[in-house]
């Protein structure tokens, strides 16, 4: 188990430029399975989860070269259909949350998917009903191994058809449009996800010779074609690590320019540190954040009652930068009620930032009113685990603020979704070693 120490209240200065998305390459590289020809795929983040995902792939048979940094092509002209039958692919499999997004594909091209039941991050529950009920609504035939939490589904020739989801999962959404731009026929999904890492996985499926209307809307229309081809796609900047080092130069009272952050994609993420009272600045493509020497007060509603932020859907803001903010929150002049809805334990963690001398009321596993310091005292530096890959970077933006050498354990949760985030954040400045 790795372990970062960190020695806190230092301030930061520099650039920092965002990496690959990860959410969005999971999504593109389960689609190089649709089609034969070689697909070049450019800004792929350098992190735990994609790379178990390239491995997959590799063991299916994929033809994969390195072509530079973050830069892969890949041929999909041969894949080894008995391998989703083996006892690795079940073991390496069940470790990452998105190998679910393999089925799709598969069962588009060669009539079978299989997958074991996935891991990832222990949020609560996480269904994955949406997924297969789209499936079998495509004409898939379902079947659970309840021994093995084995899944699968067969068919001879999905067909298009209409379709409401039940509820506008990202990973479902991406699954079901990979497995219906080879259907017969025309499939429509209403409330479909529409996060811009969705859109483009469907802008790079259209330039493959799929045919997907209605893309950046819950409504998608999918003609189904015969054969998809070859392209070359870049990765958005991720989003989530954007937003991270927006709260990292609040907490830290430091002047930091994120570097080339694709700001007409990320919705309402600067408004919503806006409204925490942090200056965000747009500069060309690329945010400043000034030094907060005299701190940031948090908005309250124009009727004078408590700022409530919380979590919905695209274009709502994301659950993955819910724990950011709590944490910027507890240096914020003011109070503020986070409310987590889509996940019911993603709160979990903030008796660690307790621990550390946060004003913080866990009201139950949803929703958390937190009570700002406005920086009259510090966090305390302290020994923590890892929970998961946000909350675990929420800890260390928390340590890199307190007072004193914090130590977090069991930080390959943190590699699952950074790269090289120490190395990264040395050059700005901070004070962080790998254990």
């Amino acid at each position: 188990m790795g372990t970062f120490r960190i020695e806190g209240g230092h301030q930061l200065h520099g650039e920092i430029t965002p990496q690959g998305a990860k959410n969005e390459a999971l999504q593109i590289l389960c689609a190089v399975l649709l089609s034969e020809e070689k697909i070049t795929i450019n800004n792929i983040p350098d992190i735990l989860d994609v790379n178990k995902l390239i491995s997959l792939l590799e063991d299916l048979g994929v033809k994969i070269q390195k072509k530079g940094k973050g830069s892969y092509t890949f041929k999909a002209d041969d894949i080894n259909l008995e391998y989703l039958q083996s006892t690795k692919f079940k073991e390496d499999g069940r470790g990452l949350r998105g190998s679910i997004m393999l089925v799709g594909p598969l069962l588009a091209r060669f009539g079978k998917g299989y997958i074991p039941k996935p891991g990832g991050d222990k949020i609560g529950r996480r269904r994955l009903d949406t997924h297969f009920e789209g499936f079998i609504k495509l004409g898939a035939k379902f079947r659970y191994n309840r021994e093995e939490h084995f899944y699968g589904v067969e068919a001879n020739k999905l067909k298009g058809t209409y379709m409401l989801l039940d509820e506008a999962s990202v990973t479902g959404t991406a699954n079901i449009v990979m497995a219906a731009v080879l259907a017969e026929g025309t499939t429509t999904i209403y409330n479909a996800a529409c996060e811009p890492y969705l859109q483009q996985l469907c802008k790079m499926l259209n330039r493959m010779g799929a045919k997907i209307t209605g893309i950046g809307s819950n409504l998608l229309t999918i003609e189904g074609v015969e054969r998809l081809g070859g392209t070359e796609h870049t990765m958005l900047p991720d989003m989530i690590e954007i937003g991270s080092w927006i709260g990292l130069a609040a907490m830290t009272q430091s002047e930091l320019t994120i570097k080339n952050v694709s700001w007409d994609d990320l919705g309402l993420i600067p408004n919503v540190f806006r409204k925490l009272g942090i200056t965000v600045e747009r500069k060309d493509d690329d945010i400043f954040i000034p030094k907060h020497e005299k701190g940031y007060q948090i908005q309250n509603f124009i009727d004078g009652s408590i700022l409530t932020i919380a979590d919905a859907p695209w274009p709502g803001l994301t659950p993955d930068l819910l724990s950011i903010i709590l944490v910027v929150a507890t240096q914020a002049r003011g109070e503020v009620l986070i409310h987590q809805k889509m996940f019911e334990s993603r709160l979990f963690f903030v008796d660690k930032l307790i621990d550390m001398g946060a004003k913080i009321i866990l009201c139950d596993p949803h929703r958390a009113t937190v009570i700002g310091h406005d920086f009259k005292s510090t966090l305390k530096a302290t020994t923590m685990v890892s929970p998961d890959i946000r909350a675990g970077v929420s800890l260390l933006i928390a340590a890199l603020s307190a007072k004193g050498t914090s130590t977090i354990h069991n930080i390959e949760q943190i590699d699952r979704g950074y790269e090289n985030i120490d190395e990264r954040l040395r050059a700005i400045g901070a004070n962080i070693v790998r254990v």
